[in-house]
């Protein structure tokens, strides 16, 4: 049997599908406008910040210079050391209360803002934006505003890694509740079970291992975060990271920067075994 078209045939099924043949002239046209915008701001940023091969070049060499500052790491004294370590712990102790936190107020969030759970608009726009108005703001900022809501310390480093993770946690809770099967849900109504129900048995078994992935990456990497906003005061090593920086003694900023790597890669490795646990390896 012959499956071959005549010409008048292939010509009828062009001018019917003319459109997904040859695209869409709108489409094409948003995909011009948006290359050329980027286009056009790559080479706006480069005019404004003066890049020359110059400035690079020579910031290599400051930063070759720097390195040669900063060999061997050296704390000091056993004492400095000691109270540096004490400070890397206390900046491991606020991204993970932050975390958690932020995790425990979010799961509800994430709920509320997800459409296959909350139909209502209105309920769900409010949500949605709330999330987007606190996580717009960066971590930093709310360690300033926090430092002159509760004082110095890593109270107020806590406070800021939560509200900053709210926001993210709420909108990544939300979006892989709404990604879910709802099969599952469905069969727990059809025996009978009510909405709660549904979400308890059906919906909250398939986001949990998701869920709690997202939050050890985040503690992960919370834990780089909070030595910025130790800068501004709110706590952890990142108080004496600004101020071996600031007197020059750079064998002792060599010193915070290998103790901050070494507490990331354990921490890496561990939330690395923890999330193969929880959702198990992916087949090779």
């Amino acid at each position: 049997m012959s499956l071959a078209l005549s010409a008048g045939e292939r010509a009828d099924i062009v001018s019917r599908h003319k459109t997904a043949i040859e695209g869409s002239r709108k489409a094409r046209l948003i995909t011009i406008l948006v290359v050329a915008f980027m286009v056009g701001l790559f080479l706006y940023a480069v005019s404004t910040f003066e890049v020359t091969i110059w400035r690079i070049l020579s910031g290599f060499g400051n930063l070759g210079t720097f390195v040669v500052l900063m060999l061997p790491p050296d704390p000091g004294s056993l004492a400095r050391a000691m109270i540096f370590v004490k400070a890397l712990f206390e900046t491991i102790a606020i991204a993970f209360l932050g975390t958690i936190l932020a995790a425990i107020l979010a799961f509800p969030l994430g709920f509320i803002a997800a459409r296959n759970v909350v139909a209502n608009k209105i309920v769900h726009f409010l949500a949605r934006r709330s999330l987007d108005t606190v996580r717009g703001v960066d971590a930093l900022i709310w360690a300033l505003i926090w430092v002159n809501v509760v004082g110095l310390g890593p109270f107020a480093g806590m406070l800021a890694i939560m509200t900053a993770d709210l926001g993210a946690f709420g909108k990544l809770f939300s979006e892989a509740i709404e990604a879910s099967d709802n099969k599952a849900s469905e069969g727990v109504v059809s025996t009978g079970g009510g909405k709660l129900h549904a979400i308890r048995f059906g919906l909250i078994p398939q986001v949990l291992p998701v869920i709690a992935s997202q939050v050890l990456y985040f503690i992960e990497s919370n834990t780089r975060s909070s030595t910025i906003i130790g800068i501004v005061g709110a706590g952890g090593i990142g108080l004496y990271l600004a101020e071996t920086i600031r007197t020059l003694e750079w064998q002792q900023t060599s010193f915070l920067i290998l103790l901050i790597l070494a507490a990331v890669s354990a921490i890496d490795f561990l939330s690395g075994k923890l999330r193969f646990a929880i959702i198990g390896k992916r087949a090779v």
